[in-house]
């Protein structure tokens, strides 16, 4: 999703002022940061070095310190002798496509063994032949994958990928306004809301979750005709209904009364309703969808580099080194074992096992859907479609 970055940046600011021991998740791309050094060196070289590039602010860092003691870098270089230079220069998934097209399309390398974007870039990447395979015999904990998150369909073979956190587009709604539960996509189309309603700007979600109230898949997109949705959402903003498209400023709508309810993202809301109880998520009965982050190791890395990634791959899907992690993010972990983790952890943390954002229900989960890889031709063609609908 392209406006994770402030989302995330303002998860931060959420925390900080509620005095919660927690992170935000924002996103990133290949560039790297002055801190840590530029990420567009050679990728080959010894294996006691990796370079990971992510989203900003989507690992612990305990103290500000990248290396703080008891984080997941430095224990993971204080078990296997591998240091991390770990950079946060991913900012937007079509931003991060700019930056490595021109050198991946020549067969040049990067500079980052590891790099993070959202499933469908990471399945646009192994479309173009961009990504080398994972050694999956340095990653046994792979084995701890959560269900949901197997085979997913921009990796079926799950062998170039392994996700590093995950979340779900659904509903957000403020009760105040409503002054009732919603729990189906009709319940937004209520003439009650007229001019109080919020879409993203997100393609994948808004069309992804009134695709589904109409009975269409999206697990195999080629194979599928969206116009009905996207007459739905044509209609909808005609009639007035909707507000406005926005990214996650939508959160300042939806707090101040603005917005009766919007789609939004899961990880919002866990921390909008610490403040105020009245926002709440909710999954529609006919589904949302389920977005996650992937680790993918683009061509170009030495074989040494290769197999430092997969001892990481391997360190991070343990789950007392996740729940580390999902402490800070708060976003679902792709690892099971870590909601018992986070109980023996205790206080704050402990709390956080109880949260259904961040450890969704079976009945919820099965009401997930992951996009499936969309040609670029049918992609070209929704996103004008949705632009044009949107007014972007």
């Amino acid at each position: 999703m392209t406006n994770r970055v402030s989302r995330r940046n303002f998860l931060v600011s959420t925390a900080a002022l509620s005095g919660l021991a927690v992170g935000s998740t924002a996103l990133a791309a290949c560039g790297g940061s002055e801190e840590s050094g530029s990420s567009t060196t050679a990728a080959g070289g010894a294996a006691d070095t990796l370079t990971f590039d992510n989203w900003t602010l989507y690992i612990d860092k305990p103290n500000d310190d990248l290396f703080g003691e008891g984080g997941t870098l430095a224990e993971f270089q204080k078990a296997t002798g591998i240091k991390v230079d770990y950079t946060e220069g991913i900012n937007d998934n079509n931003e991060l496509f700019a930056k490595i097209q021109p050198l991946l399309s020549k067969g040049d390398p990067i500079g980052a063994t590891i790099i993070a974007p959202t499933y469908w870039m990471a399945g646009r990447l192994l479309q173009l032949d961009w990504l080398d395979q994972l050694p999956l015999s340095e990653i046994p904990n792979a084995a701890n994958l959560i269900q949901s998150l197997q085979n997913p369909p921009n990796d079926p073979t799950g062998e170039y990928s392994l996700p590093w956190q995950s979340g779900m587009a659904g509903i957000a709604y403020n009760q105040a306004v409503t002054g009732r539960e919603l729990t189906t996509m009709d319940d937004m189309w209520d003439p009650a809301f007229r001019g109080k309603i919020g879409m993203l700007t997100e393609m994948r979600d808004t069309i992804g979750l009134i695709a589904m109230s109409l009975g269409i898949d999206l697990a195999n997109p080629d194979d599928q005709d969206y116009q009905p949705a996207f007459a739905k959402l044509e209609e909808e903003v005609a009639n007035g209904q909707i507000r406005q498209f926005t990214g996650n400023d939508y959160v300042d709508d939806l707090e101040q009364g603005n917005y009766a309810a919007c789609i939004g993202w899961s990880g919002d809301v866990a921390q909008l309703s610490v403040s105020n109880p009245d926002i709440k998520f909710v999954v529609p009965e006919s589904g949302g969808t389920l977005w996650f982050d992937t680790m993918v190791i683009p061509k170009g890395a030495s074989a040494e580099q290769i197999q430092a990634a997969g001892k990481f791959m391997n360190f991070v899907y343990d789950p007392v080194n996740a729940a580390r992690i999902t402490e800070t993010v708060q976003y679902i972990s792709p690892v099971q074992g870590v909601q018992e983790e986070l109980r023996k952890m205790g206080g704050e943390a402990a709390a956080l096992a109880d949260n259904p954002l961040l450890f969704p229900d079976a009945s919820t989960l099965a009401r997930l859907q992951t996009w499936g890889t969309i040609s670029e031709e049918k992609e070209q063609q929704m996103d004008e479609e949705f632009a044009r609908i949107s007014g972007a």
